[in-house]
């Protein structure tokens, strides 16, 4: 089994590397770093939660440290969809970076510019950075991607989903022709494989994660559930089951602040993280989250990105996600470092579609729980699915998995 002490990266990577506790690289890095030191670009397929951060903070550390130039400038740069997630990049930049004398930063929009330009005044050498808020800083004249030796892309499949796309395109437009260029995405829809092909040249692909496999340690069910009585379930099992810190997914932003609301009458301490509330608001949320003092995150799909808490023993799919591989991305958040999770959906009436979605994308039949207070049967009852009823019984559909 390959360890980390086996990759040829320098001294200083493998001090902070072992200081930090790791000892064997996850799939992605130990297939990645080697490809990323001799200077290939790459597409890397891998979601949240794999070891993706240290796969090319490593390479790009390793490289920016063979030279010193005589002043501090912008050498790598890191876009990211949310702030939550470009903090966390950043965080660990200064991790695997602490014996070296590089300078890394953070900027995204939703707190005042000011101290970030006055950071980026003082010279950094890696930036990570939220699309908008570097663009901002490029108009004003704060921000040159010159001498950009390294563009990294995470999180492109979101990036995508949150309208940046055309903020990438005009990003790309700044940075030398001369680079080394990183793609990483959880899933690849066309319009990301286009991407691809226009600003990375001749990229290695590493296949850590396929986008429809799920995490082996994180024991799945299902459990059917009128919509009126979703808030009902939520609570009782947040008290009844063996909860130490859980994620609940919700589909929209007010569904998590009135969750919130109504799981803290209930005597459930809980707090909500999405697009609307303000940095410091989701800064304190995730602070409270990860120190215990507060068990339970209420989310939707769009903030949860960034949330990278090994302690997590349940995630709950209050709301089905319209979209399967939302689903894989979430369920994620659980079972990492080595521990068992438990990953609880709810299925109401309205959401059998996306149920069989999931199960048709995963190919797997998530586990029903039929025995709780609050079963539906008019839930369980799933309709025939829109390619079902088109396909029909003697063939010519396309056929999905045999428990359909």
């Amino acid at each position: 089994m390959l360890a980390f002490s086996d990759l040829p990266l320098i001294e200083p990577l493998h001090r902070a590397v072992a200081a930090a506790g790791y000892e064997k690289p996850t799939p992605i890095q130990a297939q990645a770093i080697p490809l990323l030191l001799d200077g290939r670009d790459m597409i890397g397929c891998a979601r949240t939660g794999t070891g993706k951060t240290a796969a090319f903070a490593l390479p790009v550390l390793d490289a920016l440290a063979q030279e010193t130039p005589r002043s501090r400038r912008i050498r790598a740069l890191v876009l990211s969809p949310t702030r939550e997630l470009a903090a966390q990049i950043q965080a660990s930049f200064d991790t695997y970076g602490r014996y070296l004398p590089l300078k890394s930063m953070v900027i995204f929009g939703g707190v005042k510019q000011g101290r970030q330009v006055q950071a980026l005044n003082a010279g950094v050498d890696i930036l990570v950075a939220t699309p908008g808020r570097l663009l901002d800083l490029i108009s004003q004249g704060y921000i040159k991607l010159s001498h950009v030796e390294f563009f990294v892309l995470d999180e492109a499949d979101r990036m995508l989903d949150m309208g940046f796309i055309h903020d990438i395109r005009k990003v790309i437009k700044h940075l030398p022709r001369e680079r080394q260029s990183l793609l990483f995405s959880a899933t690849m829809p066309p319009p990301i494989a286009a991407l691809a092909r226009e600003f990375l040249h001749n990229p290695a692909r590493v296949d850590a994660d396929p986008p429809a496999s799920t995490v082996k340690k994180v024991n799945q069910s299902v459990m059917f559930v009128s919509r009126e009585d979703k808030r009902a379930l939520i609570t009782h099992l947040l008290q009844t089951e063996d909860v130490e810190q859980a994620i609940v997914f919700t589909r929209t932003k007010h569904g998590a602040n009135r969750l919130v609301k109504q799981l803290d009458q209930s005597g459930v301490s809980a707090a909500a993280i999405h697009g609307n509330k303000s940095q410091n608001a989701r800064t304190r949320a995730l602070d409270g989250f990860r120190d215990g003092t507060i068990p339970v995150l209420v989310a939707t799909d769009i903030a949860s990105r960034g949330i990278d808490v090994e302690g997590v023993s349940h995630v709950f799919n209050y709301d089905l996600p319209n979209e399967p591989e939302s689903y894989v991305h979430r369920i994620g958040r659980t079972g990492r470092a080595g521990r068992d999770g438990v990953a609880i959906a709810f299925c109401d009436e309205t959401e059998g579609d996306f149920l069989k979605q999931i199960e048709r994308l995963t190919g797997k039949r998530i586990e029903r729980v039929t025995d709780h207070a609050f079963h539906s049967d008019e839930a369980e009852a799933l309709p025939p699915s829109p390619k079902e009823v088109r396909g029909g019984r003697g063939g010519g559909g396309r056929r999905g998995p045999p428990w359909e």
